[in-house]
């Protein structure tokens, strides 16, 4: 680097060297901390926001979390005024009786532990942990549209898991991914107790848990898959890094304005393999990652076609493929 930062103490001297080894370590040691704790980076996995802490004010908190927590409020009969999303009075008593019942300071203050256990009480029963183990080749595929998991041993369905998928613009991502990273969360939240990240390459995607069970089969998160906790933690158990994850469901096309190279990432890339595997060239993933396979896939139909097989996916190949009007790029 051409710009040295030169640390002085508090003498106004430059730091020495020893100590500005110390300092070094120091940083180093933190960050293996944080990643043997793996609590950190599960705050960081996705763009889930964990719930707001509500309590009374002037003015008042208003949204659809407050009209989901009064519905739950009322369906467990702490609470029996109007569902309007509003934290007023009405329903920080409701939830003080809550917090009392359950041994919880009841200062109708709704705060992360009061959120999980809301969470807990309407946790359906566990899932039976005394089934054999799943063996052999394991697979996932989530269909979006009938809002399931289904676990996969050697090709057959082994389990059927009821999940919430993402909801308006923020869709779960359609394609064939891998589980990347695995880990435990102690701390709950809107993540629930298990983590399991994706290799979607425009975003940050996982299979996690939930403290709101109730949304489970619905449209409810920001492009997640979320479970209950004890499935996640029975699945989490049985899929090991690499697994692979298949996503079906509605997929808005992508359009396409510029050339596509090898290395490149992007929803581009999964729109030209989709094209390609159509075309019988590509029998890869749909990951949206342009790697060898594909590459060697547009090489394919630029032999075939008379092109430079440089394994580029220009204009020509685009139009060929049908992704591109050929006429508005020259």
């Amino acid at each position: 680097m051409n710009n040295l930062i030169v640390m002085s103490d508090k003498s106004g001297g430059k730091m020495s060297e020893s100590n500005h080894c110390k300092l070094l370590f120091s940083w180093l040691l933190f960050l293996a901390i944080i990643l043997l704790t793996g609590e950190v980076i599960g705050q960081e996995q996705c763009s889930c926001r964990e719930d707001r802490v509500l309590e009374l004010q002037s003015p008042y908190y208003r949204g659809k979390d407050i009209r989901d927590l009064q519905q739950r409020l009322k369906e467990m009969g702490y609470y029996h005024a109007v569902i309007d999303g509003i934290y007023g009075l009405l329903t920080a008593e409701a939830v003080g009786r809550f917090q009392q019942e359950n041994q919880l300071t009841a200062d109708g203050i709704m705060d992360q532990i009061s959120w999980d256990l809301l969470g807990h009480l309407n946790c359906p029963l566990p899932a039976n942990y005394t089934s054999p183990n799943p063996e052999g080749k394991l697979s996932i595929l989530i269909n979006l549209d009938q809002r399931t998991l289904t676990l996969y041993q050697n090709g057959q369905p082994f389990k059927i898991y009821p999940v919430a998928v993402g909801k308006g613009d923020h869709q779960s991502p359609v394609g064939e991914w891998l589980i990347r990273n695995k880990y435990k969360r102690s701390s709950g939240g809107m993540l629930g107790s298990r983590w399991l990240g994706l290799n979607v390459p425009w975003g940050i995607y996982g299979i996690h848990g939930t403290n709101k069970p109730w949304e489970i089969g619905t449209a409810a998160s920001l492009g997640c898959i979320r479970m209950h906790n004890h499935h996640v933690e029975q699945l989490f158990e049985w899929v090991s890094l690499k697994v692979p994850v298949k996503i079906v469901g509605k997929r808005e096309r992508v359009k396409i304005e510029q050339i596509l190279r090898p290395g490149q990432q992007s929803k581009q890339v999964m729109e030209l393999q989709l094209a390609l595997r159509k075309e019988g060239f590509y029998h890869g993933n749909l990951d949206a990652y342009y790697s060898n396979l594909t590459e060697l896939a547009v090489k394919e139909l630029e032999t075939i076609y008379g092109l430079h097989p440089d394994g580029i996916a220009d204009f020509n190949v685009l139009f060929i493929l049908g992704l591109v009007d050929y006429l508005a790029n020259l």
